[in-house]
């Protein structure tokens, strides 16, 4: 279904700031996979994101979507099969425009109130009450007053709205507290489940790693260091994944963000 084959991206070749960002990186995702993708800071991840997602070219290599050769194509027309979600909750929606307008631009209406029909508002507050936030009765609500969790469920929902081939969270509850993220992260399980949607998700949190989806990835200095599912996945423990870390990558995780999650 998506099909990275050793794909490298260095930025700033040839200064003192170069980096090889993805170095010679193959993945195969299967049509349904929903891969959980860990790793400390600057290990990849979101590279791999940018990458699929067309911010930049990559320097080799080839990227394949549902057979398709997108390696080239650039990021808006990739953005018709692909939904993303970021950290922020503030991306992804327009703060100044309601609940109602939003969903709209979602459903390819336009965003403006005189497209949208009753049939249109029926369906709008049907797919908010799934999200069990109450904003079904506050779709005439600027988006910008929302909480960050409201907000972040509302952005998974657009980004839903007509099932994408491929989704990819990018830490999306990173910036929520506990108790929501564990709301939008049991949300994001309905949703992917529901629709079978191919998902690939960045976490932070090593045990949402292991509880999410039926593959885990772990990233280290733009590699893929260490790739599991099935039964093998199944038995691994978070002192498990640090464990491996340091076998694969030769060091130990120092990532305090990750190891406190």
């Amino acid at each position: 279904m998506l099909e990275l084959k050793n794909v490298s991206k260095t930025f700033h070749p040839g200064t003192a700031d170069e980096k090889r960002a993805m170095d010679d990186v193959s993945l195969r995702v299967a049509e349904g996979d929903f891969i959980s993708i860990i790793g400390a800071n600057g290990a990849g991840k979101s590279t791999l994101f940018n990458a699929i997602c067309g911010s930049f070219f990559v320097d080799r290599g080839t990227i394949l979507l549902g057979g398709r050769n997108i390696t080239m194509e650039p990021e808006h027309r990739r953005a018709r099969t692909i939904g993303r979600l970021f950290q922020d909750p503030m991306r992804g929606s327009a703060p100044d425009m309601s609940i109602e307008e939003n969903l709209s631009l979602a459903a390819g209406k336009g965003g403006w109130l005189s497209r949208m029909s009753a049939a249109d508002r029926r369906e709008f507050r049907e797919r908010l009450k799934l999200l069990g936030m109450g904003l079904e009765d506050r779709m005439k609500a600027p988006v910008g007053l929302l909480s960050g969790g409201q907000r972040q469920a509302l952005t998974l929902l657009m980004a839903t709205y007509h099932v994408p081939q491929l989704l990819l969270l990018d830490e999306h509850t990173a910036a929520l507290d506990p108790a929501t993220a564990e709301k939008v992260l049991a949300l994001t399980r309905s949703i992917v489940e529901d629709n079978h949607i191919t998902c690939l998700m960045i976490t932070h949190n090593m045990q949402s790693a292991l509880d999410l989806g039926n593959r885990t990835l772990m990233m280290d200095n733009g590699r893929i260091i260490y790739d599991v599912s099935g039964e093998e996945r199944k038995g691994l423990t978070v002192s498990d994944l640090t464990d491996l870390f340091r076998r694969s990558s030769g060091r130990a995780l120092d990532n305090d963000r990750m190891l406190l999650s």
